[in-house]
């Protein structure tokens, strides 16, 4: 009889598991804290589409775009009034870290959500537009060290943002010394940036290569200078690294998730059992390649401890630089 008692209590965790993954994808949503064409919305909207490629989850994934703050607009809502939703993840990366260190939410932090899962690392680029006169990363810090005013670079964070942070590097690798020189304008999102740019307006763009490439692909950017230690493969190898134009800079934006602070257990557990059996498939490695992510296979706890040292991390470099103090 014991037997039977003990075998029915475990078909009744099993079944509540289910029921709560089950919950878990039953409208399932993905907040993408940008407008449309930039870095969280490619996130969100292709990790969507794989995970119901491959049948992790039943529906359409719902995505959202909630641009405003840096992140911040997404980041408050979560918080004040959806703290709770099991069917809710939110698209993150080194700009939401950036922001959290720099106290650009007020009020939060990174403790009042749920860390998900990583999804992969996405190298930063420095491009202009396919008929700018500039062809080098040299060229282009040459131009602002000689006058300042007259080159803007757009990014897709917010000032002091993960967009901002790596061109600053890269001024002070080449010898800028006051950073702070350097015109950066922030927009919503790296493709309203990118529109800037072939607008005219700016004369050069920060952001990650999953953000650049399909402007790459149309003709109406050239990438000169990727922010990774060597070249990236296949179709992204032509593209020239900072490091090996003499400029020693290097900035990896990871992406993944996070979700409500009072999201289940067992609905987090199911979350991040889907991102996890996601990025191991063979189809997110081909969409890897072909977006230039890096590998950053992180899920669960070690994400959220992974997160909280990004976090650290960019406060260090933040006060570096003069951004906080």
């Amino acid at each position: 009889m014991k037997f039977t008692v003990t075998r029915g209590l475990f078909a009744a965790a099993a079944l509540s598991l289910s029921a709560f993954a089950a919950q878990a994808q039953e409208n399932p949503e993905c907040i993408a804290p940008a407008n449309p064409g930039g870095g969280w919305d490619f996130t969100c909207r292709q990790v969507g589409k794989s995970l119901q490629d491959l049948g992790l989850i039943d529906k359409t994934m719902q995505v959202v775009n909630l641009a405003g703050g840096g992140g911040g607009v997404a980041f408050a809502e979560v918080v004040n009034k959806r703290a709770d939703d099991n069917s809710l993840i939110v698209a993150a990366s080194s700009a939401t870290a950036t922001r959290l260190a720099q106290g650009a939410y007020p009020g939060n932090s990174m403790d009042q959500v749920r860390w998900l899962a990583a999804i992969g690392a996405d190298y930063g680029v420095i491009a202009v537009s396919a008929d700018s006169e500039v062809e080098t990363l040299p060229q282009l810090l040459d131009t602002i060290k000689a006058d300042p005013s007259s080159v803007s670079v757009a990014g897709g964070s917010a000032v002091g943002g993960w967009d901002h942070l790596k061109v600053l590097i890269a001024a002070s690798a080449y010898g800028i010394e006051d950073v702070r020189s350097v015109k950066y304008i922030a927009f919503d999102g790296g493709g309203e940036a990118v529109t800037q740019l072939l607008a005219g307006s700016v004369q050069a763009f920060t952001g990650d290569i999953s953000e650049a490439k399909g402007f790459v692909d149309s003709g109406d950017i050239k990438v000169i200078a990727v922010l990774s230690p060597e070249r990236l493969p296949g179709e992204f190898a032509d593209f020239p690294t900072a490091k090996e134009q003499g400029v020693d800079a290097i900035g990896a934006n990871w992406r993944g998730f996070y979700a409500p602070g009072g999201m289940s257990d067992e609905a987090y557990d199911a979350w991040v059992s889907k991102i996890g059996d996601l990025y191991a498939s063979d189809e997110w490695k081909e969409v890897m390649a072909a977006n230039g992510l890096a590998p950053l296979d992180l899920q669960g706890a070690a994400f959220q401890e992974f997160v909280a040292g990004s976090v650290a991390q960019i406060q260090s470099i933040s006060k570096d630089i003069g951004i906080i103090k």
